[in-house]
C-alpha cells in the first residue's frame, strides 16, 4: 500500500504539469553561478519577511501564551535563549522528504545503508537548480514488510509533489526528471491568472501518470499546509522529546477547526504534520518549519496585517509560496502558531523564534 494512498487513478490535470513547466523556465544551470539578485529575490531585513501579529488587528491576546495548555516539556529541557536567530539559516532551493516510517535515524541520515538518502549523497549528481535540503521523515512506507531495496515515496517542496516508486537505483532519474524541473524557493511565484492555481482542493487527489517514460508516479500532496518537526533523538534528545509533545498540542487546536490530518488521512486541505531528521540548530529546540501553499484573494494578496474577509475568491496554488522556520517552540506556543502562523502567515514571537524562510510572492528570503 502506498504511504500516500490516492483517491483516484489516471492522468494528472494539465494544470499541475504546466505549473512545473513554468517553474522550469525560471531555473538556472547552477546555484553557485547565480546570485540572489539574478533570481529577482532579495534578502529581507529583520522584521520585514513575515508580518508580526498586531493587537490592534488580531486581538489584545494575540501574542499571549495559551492559557489552557497542559502539556509541558521535561523539567530539564533547557535550550539556548540568548543567540540571535534571524538570518543565520543557510539558503536552500528544494526540500526532499523521504518516507521511512521512522521517527529517529542514524546520526547522518545519508549514512543509512541502502537508503534513498544514501543514494542522494553518493549518486554523484547535484541538482541543477540549487541546494537540495534532504530529510528523512516518518511518512509511512508502502508496506509493513518493506526492505531497503523496495520502492518508497518522497515529498518534494516547494512543489508539494509526492513522487512514488523511488528506489536508491532510480535516484539519478529522480533528480533529472523531477528535482531539476521543479520550482525552487526563489522561483517567482505565479501571478493570480496563472493556471498553476487550482480552485478546487478536491482536484489535488488526482494521480499523475507521466507523459514520458518514467519509473515513478507523481501527484500533488493533498494538504494545504505542512508542519515539519525535527524528531531526531540521535542528534539531540530534546528533539525526540519535543516533537511528539508538540504534535499532541497542535492536534488539540487543529481538530476543532477540521484541519488535523494524521499520517494516513488524505482528505484534501488541512494540515499535515511530519517528523523529520536534523535540520540544524538543535540547541534552539524545538525547530518547526511551516510550508504554506500560495493563496490568491480575488487577484490581490491582502497587505501585511490585513485580515481576509473570506469573500474574496481565494484559490489555492499547487506550490508553496512560503516557508516560515521557527525555533524555541514550546507547547504553549501552538495555539498562536495555528491561528496566526499557519492560517495567516504571521509570526507571533519573531524576535525570539523566527530563524528565517522565504516568501515567493514578495520575492524575499532570509539568507
Amino acid at each position: 500500500m502506498s504511504p500516500f494512498p490516492s483517491a483516484q487513478k489516471g492522468k494528472m490535470t494539465s494544470v499541475f504539469s504546466s505549473a512545473l513547466s513554468r517553474g522550469k523556465a525560471f531555473l538556472t544551470p547552477s546555484h553557485s553561478s547565480t546570485s540572489l539578485s539574478q533570481t529577482g529575490f532579495s534578502k529581507a531585513p529583520e522584521g520585514t519577511l513575515f508580518p508580526q501579529v498586531d493587537p490592534a488587528i488580531d486581538g489584545e491576546d494575540c501574542d499571549h501564551d495559551c492559557s489552557s495548555c497542559t502539556i509541558k516539556y521535561p523539567a530539564k529541557f533547557k535550550i539556548d535563549e540568548h543567540d540571535k536567530l534571524y538570518g543565520h539559516v543557510k539558503g536552500w532551493s528544494t526540500h526532499l522528504l523521504v518516507a521511512t516510517g521512522k521517527t529517529d535515524w542514524v546520526r547522518d541520515v545519508s549514512d543509512e545503508k541502502g537508503s534513498v538518502m544514501e543514494a542522494v549523497k553518493d549518486c554523484g549528481i547535484d541538482p541543477s537548480n540549487g541546494k537540495l535540503m534532504l530529510s528523512a521523515s516518518n511518512i509511512p512506507l508502502p508496506s509493513i514488510h518493506h526492505t531497503s531495496s523496495d520502492p518508497t515515496s518522497v515529498l518534494l517542496l516547494p512543489a508539494f509533489t509526492i513522487i512514488e516508486k523511488v528506489t536508491p537505483a532510480t535516484v539519478p532519474t529522480l533528480i533529472s526528471q523531477h528535482i531539476n524541473n521543479a520550482p525552487t524557493n526563489t522561483t517567482p511565484f505565479p501571478p493570480p491568472t496563472s493556471n498553476a492555481f487550482i480552485p478546487d482542493l478536491a482536484k489535488l487527489s488526482v494521480q499523475d501518470q507521466p507523459t514520458s517514460p518514467s519509473p515513478f508516479t507523481t501527484r500533488p500532496c493533498p494538504h494545504k499546509y505542512l508542519i515539519l518537526l525535527c524528531s531526531q533523538r540521535t542528534r539531540d534528545a530534546r528533539c525526540g522529546q519535543s516533537a511528539p509533545l508538540l504534535r499532541r498540542e497542535l492536534e488539540r487546536h487543529l481538530r476543532p477547526l477540521g484541519l488535523y490530518r494524521d499520517l494516513h488521512d488524505e482528505r484534501p486541505g488541512g494540515v499535515g504534520i511530519y517528523f523529520i531528521s536534523h535540520v540544524g540548530g538543535h540547541k534552539y529546540s524545538a525547530n518547526m518549519m511551516v510550508y504554506r501553499r500560495g493563496t490568491v484573494f480575488g487577484g490581490n494578496r491582502p497587505a501585511d496585517g490585513e485580515k481576509s474577509n473570506g469573500k474574496r475568491g481565494d484559490e489555492v496554488c499547487a506550490e508553496a509560496s512560503q516557508c516560515i522556520w521557527l525555533a524555541r517552540v514550546r507547547p504553549e506556543d501552538c495555539e498562536g502558531i495555528v491561528k496566526f502562523t499557519i492560517l495567516q502567515g504571521k509570526v507571533v514571537k519573531p524576535a525570539r523564534q523566527l530563524r528565517g524562510g522565504f516568501d515567493r510572492e514578495k520575492g524575499l528570503v532570509s539568507w
